[in-house]
């Protein structure tokens, strides 16, 4: 299944162009891969599946992007971020306890029942691979979690609100391998049930966890294959040299 279908995706910020000519189909219950070095429109290729960019006074796009059979311009940006949710490079965590950062989205949809909070948040937590390191400190302030706890504690409140599509944008960029082993972890389990869509400069963590993996470089998309294909056998030689640490 389809999930996000992209189509002459044009973006500029300005007169920037930042995305030139990129066309993809995301599939339902993968991880996409997606590196690149710097500058390469990594990032605004993925904010663009939950219309983040929109946000930038200078935006401008042309093209067409399609979640499943609909058009992105279409749905209600706060609608479209319920079904997409994004862990951004920093965790954020709120200055609430641990329950109540997992609990937030859910009281802003209107559940106040208890037992549904907690069996959310517990549910939350399970499948972010937390639950067991924090189950006895739930009242506690976030900000006393590690760094890579606090990661997957943002992780954990994007799940409670029930997402289709998860979008990292570098979640293990500040995490020991410790904890960056275990955010992986969660990224495979959690592509049983969502599209998990991943830009990271880690090209190993790419290689690890990718079904597919896309390099992108100067705004174009230059190679999307299978990641053990464009690990072993890219077709094109830019991705080859990006792949081995020639540039970058």
């Amino acid at each position: 299944m389809i999930k996000f279908n992209i189509k002459d995706l044009n973006i500029w910020f300005g007169s920037i162009y930042a995305l030139k000519h990129v066309s993809m189909e995301i599939q339902a219950n993968e991880i996409l891969s997606i590196i690149g070095p710097s500058n390469s429109g990594k990032t605004t290729f993925l904010r663009m599946l939950n219309r983040l960019n929109d946000l930038n006074q200078s935006f401008k796009m042309t093209g067409a992007i399609k979640l499943e059979q609909e058009d992105l311009s279409s749905i209600d940006a706060e609608f479209l971020r319920k079904k997409v949710g994004m862990v951004f490079a920093l965790p954020l965590p709120l200055p609430l306890s641990i329950f109540e950062n997992v609990a937030y989205g859910v009281r802003m949809q209107g559940i106040k029942d208890k037992k549904v909070l907690a069996q959310t948040v517990e549910n939350s937590l399970k499948e972010s691979y937390l639950w067991e390191e924090v189950q006895n400190r739930l009242s506690e302030s976030a900000f006393k979690l590690s760094g890579g706890q606090q990661q997957r504690l943002c992780i954990a409140r994007t799940l409670a609100v029930q997402p289709e599509v998860i979008l990292f944008d570098e979640p293990c960029s500040g995490l020991d391998p410790i904890s960056t082993a275990k955010v992986e972890d969660a990224m495979v389990k959690l592509k049983e049930k969502y599209t998990i869509v991943l830009v990271t400069n880690n090209v190993k963590q790419a290689a690890r966890v990718g079904d597919r993996t896309a390099f992108f470089l100067n705004g174009e998309l230059i190679e999307l294959d299978k990641t053990d294909k464009i690990f072993t056998v890219p077709a094109d030689k830019r991705t080859d040299g990006y792949v081995r640490g020639e540039f970058g």
